[in-house]
C-alpha cells in the first residue's frame, strides 16, 4: 500500500497533506522553489527547482520514479503532466484536471461554453487595447485578472476606464508563468461567496463537504467559516455545478469549487482548484469527521470515504506578515492565543517573510448551533494578537 509521492509545490497546504499521507504510511518527496518551504520539513525527501521548467520536471519524475504526482500550486508546466500519465503514473486528480484549471481560460471555456454553468459575462484580453475594447462589453465595474495566478496576484476591481491601464500593467505583473493575456468579467452583485470542497473517488460516490464562507482582500483569502448560511436551493443547485464540472475533469481527489450567491440571481460558477483550498483551513478546527487533507489523501490512495459529516462549527483566520526580510521570521503573542479556549495556532515554518505573505492561521470551534458570528469575530481577535517581526 505504500506509495511514492511527488508533491509539487510545498507551502503551507503541502505540509498538512503531507503530515495526512505520512499518517498513512507513504512516501513523499516535496518540491519547490527554495529550500526550507513548510512541506519540505515534514516530507521524507525534497528537491528544489522551478516546476515552470519542464526539463528539471522531468528530471525529478526519472530520479525519483513516483507512483502519484500531486500538483498544489498554479505554476508548473502542464502539458508535460501528460506524459507522465501516459507512463503510468498517477496525476492527482487527472493531467487533464490541472491543464485545465491552471489556466482561466481553459476552465472558464469549459464551465461556460461545454458544460454550461452560469458564470459571470467574460472576455479575454492580449493587449491594453483588447481590454478596453472588452471593457466596453462588460461594463464598470468590472474585474481583471490574470489567466495563471494565485492569491489574488494581479486582480482588479476596476470602476472607470481610466483604470483600465494600470489594471493592465497589475495583472500582467502578477501573471504566473509565460501568459500574459488577462480575463475581463462583469462584476457579480453576489450577497456571498462559498466554497464548496468536493471530493470525487476512484470507487466511490461525489461527496460535497458543509459550505464554507470567506472573506477576501485584493483576491487573497482572509478568513473562513463552516458552514456558511446558503439557502438549501442554492446549495443543491452549487452541488450540481461542482459534480458536472468535476466529472468533466476527471480523476479522484478534493476541489475547491468558488461560487458566488445572490438572493436575485441565483448561484454562479466562479473558480475551481483541484487540490485543497486555502479556505478549507478552516477544516482544521475539526469541524468535519475528516479534515480537507485526510480527504484528499484518501481520495488520491483510493481508499474509502463512506461520508462527511459535520462535527463542529468553525472559524480561521490568517496571520500576516508586515515585513519583508530574508532572515528568519520571529513571533510575539503565540502565548495569548494558547490561552483561548477551543483555539489551535498553525505556524507555518516559512523561512522568510514578504509583505502580507500568509506565515499562519488561527482555527477555532464550537458546538454545533452555537454563535457563528461571535466565534469568527473570537477568531480574527486571536490572530490578530500574534505579531511577525
Amino acid at each position: 500500500m505504500t506509495k511514492k509521492i511527488l508533491l509539487l509545490g510545498s507551502g503551507e497546504l503541502g505540509k498538512e497533506f503531507v503530515i495526512a499521507a505520512k499518517r498513512k504510511g507513504q512516501y513523499v518527496v516535496a518540491c519547490d522553489s527554495y529550500v526550507g518551504a513548510p512541506a519540505m520539513q515534514v516530507a521524507d525527501a525534497f528537491e528544489v527547482f522551478s516546476m515552470l521548467d519542464g526539463d528539471a520536471l522531468e528530471a525529478a519524475v526519472k530520479k525519483h520514479q513516483p507512483d502519484i504526482i500531486v500538483p498544489e500550486i498554479e505554476a508548473i508546466r502542464t502539458e508535460r503532466l501528460y506524459d507522465f500519465e501516459k507512463q503510468g503514473i498517477q496525476v492527482v486528480p487527472s493531467a487533464k484536471a490541472v491543464n485545465y484549471t491552471m489556466n482561466r481560460k481553459a476552465i472558464r471555456d469549459l464551465a461556460a461554453k461545454e458544460l454550461g454553468l452560469k458564470t459571470a459575462k467574460y472576455f479575454y484580453a492580449k493587449s491594453l487595447e483588447e481590454l478596453k475594447e472588452a471593457a466596453k462589453e462588460v461594463g464598470f465595474p468590472c474585474v481583471v485578472k490574470p489567466l495563471m495566478s494565485s492569491s489574488g496576484k494581479g486582480q482588479s476591481l476596476v470602476k472607470t476606464a481610466e483604470d483600465l491601464e494600470q489594471a493592465w500593467v497589475y495583472g500582467c505583473e502578477g501573471s504566473r508563468g509565460d501568459i500574459k493575456e488577462l480575463i475581463i468579467e462583469e462584476f457579480i452583485n453576489f450577497d456571498s461567496e462559498i466554497t464548496l470542497l468536493t471530493v470525487t473517488q476512484q470507487n466511490g460516490p461525489t461527496l460535497f463537504c458543509p459550505p464554507i464562507g470567506h472573506v477576501q482582500k485584493s483576491g487573497d483569502y482572509r478568513e473562513s467559516f463552516q458552514p456558511a448560511a446558503i439557502d438549501p436551493e442554492h446549495l443543491k443547485e452549487a452541488q450540481r455545478m461542482a459534480a458536472k464540472v468535476t466529472e468533466a475533469l476527471t480523476g479522484a481527489g478534493i476541489w475547491g469549487v468558488e461560487f458566488f450567491l445572490s438572493h436575485e440571481n441565483g448561484v454562479y460558477f466562479s473558480e475551481l482548484s483541484p487540490r485543497p483550498h486555502d479556505t478549507g483551513m478552516v477544516t482544521l478546527a475539526g469541524t468535519q469527521n475528516l479534515n480537507e487533507f485526510e480527504l484528499h489523501c484518501r481520495a488520491v490512495l483510493g481508499l474509502p470515504i463512506p461520508e462527511i459529516t459535520q462535527e463542529r462549527i468553525g472559524a480561521s483566520a490568517v496571520i500576516l506578515s508586515p515585513i519583508a526580510s530574508k532572515e528568519a521570521p520571529r513571533y510575539r503573542g503565540e502565548e495569548e492565543v494558547c490561552k483561548e479556549t477551543n483555539t489551535y495556532l498553525r505556524i507555518f515554518g516559512k523561512p522568510y517573510t514578504k509583505m502580507n505573505r500568509r506565515m499562519g492561521v488561527v482555527v477555532c470551534y464550537a458546538p454545533i448551533g452555537s454563535d457563528l458570528d461571535a466565534l469568527r469575530n473570537k477568531c480574527k481577535a486571536a490572530a490578530a494578537k500574534v505579531e511577525v517581526y
